[in-house]
């Protein structure tokens, strides 16, 4: 069941809703309660020992590695063995979960009718989810979804209990509220925030997670990107659950570990509103998921459909084939601590980068995608005061379906009336007025004074930054083509060496904003000239990249596209070059970034909201560290 993947994934073909299929259809013919009732009998990994819960957390305390870690912190700290295994225990009982077929019963029972009214359809591809039940028989299973919203941390529970699989335990921040005890018991497992150096929890977080893998107890679920996306675009991975997940396998505890990419798509996303509140600065509410679903208006609105794409199982025995010095792992016992090497650190950071790309990959482009990339090439004016004229959105929009489509993008176009549908799905952004499109302007019909200028452009942000987010979600299928277009208007040279440099000049800035493999720029720079070249925009031989004519309608959308993000981070490095103190703070920087911003947009030297994203400036901050030219100090 596990499958090798080359390093250089092939262009995926485009899918339709034919190849997946629809699980709330079903669903909507029978009873919440006898979907929720009925026979359960999944099967588990075939080493797999029965494992209670408490079983598995003695297991975790009574192992040879976590007794020499206590041994360890008694001498360092000079307290007894019992008093630090007493503290082990209490940190495991925090962590661990409690999973209960009672409770998955009942979060079946609710969540079948929560999203039987929030989604049309929740369309789940049968072929890989065939190739998932095969794969968990055979060895420990890792599954590795996108997280874009709360809905993530719900969904694959429910499609494997609809499908007799064997539910996963989940990786979670910690969450002390009501709901929190009951994912718990669903399969939830919780890492604190901030582990610091705590020596004793991060001992007893690896042992924890280890023996699930080694004992193959359930499949692993964890989000690779640490984080929900604000800005549903990929995140850089991090690697420090890659590293615990794979570390059995690079020790020979197991003969190999078998991983899953998850690609989930929304047609709409639940917490948009949140989602830009929060990159402007607004605090999000502590109980998510239930103040998600208690929002007025959440469950009465319509959401339109949820792709699942599982991908094809990957085995991490092929991926790291010839990248891991075996020898350094034989050296040291089992049961003792050792540090990865370089080696294995660039080998996990690699495979991390591999899997974000696969899910990129495996996601369903929506409609809506297109149509927000469009908008935000739009005149600013035009979207609040006069409006986009429905038929130039339409025939650009149907252009813009046919490029996705020549650069090979799954996309999702379920039929003819699309257009008309999917503005009508987010009429919380946009509304349709006589033949013409534009921008939703939230008044407040209670507010009597009015709106200063600084606050009209943070109200229209929230609107603006909402469409950029689904833009995002198309962006992975344009970056590589959008920053060569970039390349070729800047440069204004033909010489492949020329463009490939200043490609990769590029490619390094926006590495937090895009998920690049290590290691693969050439093979980046050469996909960005086959699609060129496979749309007509440019005609590439052995030394040159010449555009064409026919080509520069997609160099200019490419270029465009791209433009928001040079905008953004050029502003920034002004902003910094010419800051008289050279020493700053991150909670100085993010406001008077956003001041500078909001007045260039006001007096209409900037026309780009997106510096006012939060995640967007501490990009900046990362890729200025990452090329010298700031450091970071510890006060």
């Amino acid at each position: 069941a596990a499958i090798h993947a080359d390093a250089t994934p092939r262009p995926p073909i485009c899918l339709t809703d034919d190849l997946f299929t629809d699980i709330l259809e079903e669903r909507r013919r029978t009873t919440d309660l006898g979907y929720a009732l009925r026979t359960f009998n999944p099967q588990p990994y075939k080493g797999a020992p029965t494992l209670s819960t408490s079983d598995l957390n003695k297991a975790v305390l009574e192992s040879q590695y976590l007794c020499f870690i206590i041994k360890e912190i008694a001498i360092e700290t000079g307290s007894s063995v019992e008093k630090v295994k007493e503290d082990a225990s209490v940190i495991l009982k925090e962590m661990s979960h409690n999973l209960q077929l009672g409770f998955i019963r009942l979060m079946g029972y609710t969540l079948n009718k929560v999203f039987k009214r929030l989604y049309r359809s929740i369309y789940v591809n049968m072929e890989g989810l065939n190739m998932l039940k095969q794969a968990i028989q055979e060895s420990p299973v890792i599954l590795i979804p996108n997280h874009r919203s709360y809905v993530d941390f719900l969904i694959i529970s429910y499609i494997l209990f609809t499908y007799d699989i064997p539910v996963p335990v989940i990786a979670a921040g910690i969450h002390v509220t009501i709901i929190g005890g009951i994912l718990r018991r669903s399969g939830a497992f919780y890492i604190r925030r901030a582990i610091g150096s705590d020596k004793l929890y991060w001992a007893v977080l690896l042992e924890y997670v280890q023996t699930i893998v080694r004992t193959g107890y359930a499949p692993l679920e964890f989000y690779v990107e640490g984080f929900r996306s604000r800005t549903l675009k990929s995140l850089v991975p991090k690697l420090g659950m890659m590293d615990m997940v794979l570390e059995p396998y690079f020790k020979g505890e197991v003969f190999d570990i078998t991983l899953v990419p998850i690609s989930i798509s929304y047609d709409r996303v639940l917490e948009e509103s949140l989602l830009a509140l929060e990159l402007l600065g607004v605090p999000r509410p502590q109980e998510s998921i239930t103040g998600l679903f208690k929002a007025s208006g959440v469950l009465q609105d319509d959401y339109g459909c949820m792709h699942v794409n599982f991908g094809r199982p990957l085995s991490a025995r092929q991926l790291c084939e010839g990248k891991i010095n075996w020898s350094e792992y034989n050296l040291i016992p089992r049961n003792l601590p050792q540090r990865p090497t370089a080696e294995t650190q660039d080998c996990v950071n690699w495979l991390a980068h591999l899997i974000v790309r696969t899910q990129e990959e495996g996601s369903l482009i929506s409609p809506w995608s297109l149509v927000a990339c469009l908008l935000l090439q739009t005149p600013f004016t035009t979207l609040t005061e006069e409006g986009l004229q429905w038929h130039q959105l339409t025939e650009k929009t149907l252009w813009l379906r046919k490029l996705v489509l020549d650069f090979g993008a799954r996309l999702n176009w379920p039929d003819s009336e699309v257009m008309s549908s999917t503005v009508a799905l987010h009429h919380s952004i946009v509304h349709h007025k006589e033949n013409r499109i534009y921008l939703v302007q939230d008044e407040d019909p209670a507010r009597q004074d009015p709106l200063s200028p600084e606050e009209g452009v943070m109200r229209m942000a929230v609107v603006v930054l909402m469409l950029v987010s689904y833009r995002n979600q198309a962006l992975h299928v344009f970056v590589r083509p959008g920053i060569l277009a970039i390349a070729i208007h800047i440069t204004k040279s033909t010489r492949k060496d020329e463009l490939f440099n200043f490609f990769c000049f590029l490619r390094d800035v926006f590495s937090d904003e895009f998920i690049f493999i290590p290691g693969r720029a050439a093979q980046d720079f050469e996909e960005a000239c086959s699609l060129l070249q496979k749309c007509g925009a440019v005609h590439t031989s052995q030394q040159e990249v010449t555009v064409l004519e026919t080509g520069l309608e997609v160099l200019s959308f490419l270029q465009k596209l791209l433009q928001p993000f040079l905008d953004s981070y050029q502003l920034m490095f002004r902003y910094l070059c010419e800051k008289e103190d050279h020493v700053f703070t991150e909670e100085q920087f993010l406001p008077d970034v956003r001041n500078l911003a909001t007045k260039l947009i006001l007096s209409g030297d900037l026309h780009t909201f997106e510096v006012l994203s939060s995640d967007m400036q501490k990009n900046v901050l990362s890729a200025l560290r990452r090329l010298e030219a700031v450091t970071k100090l510890r006060a």
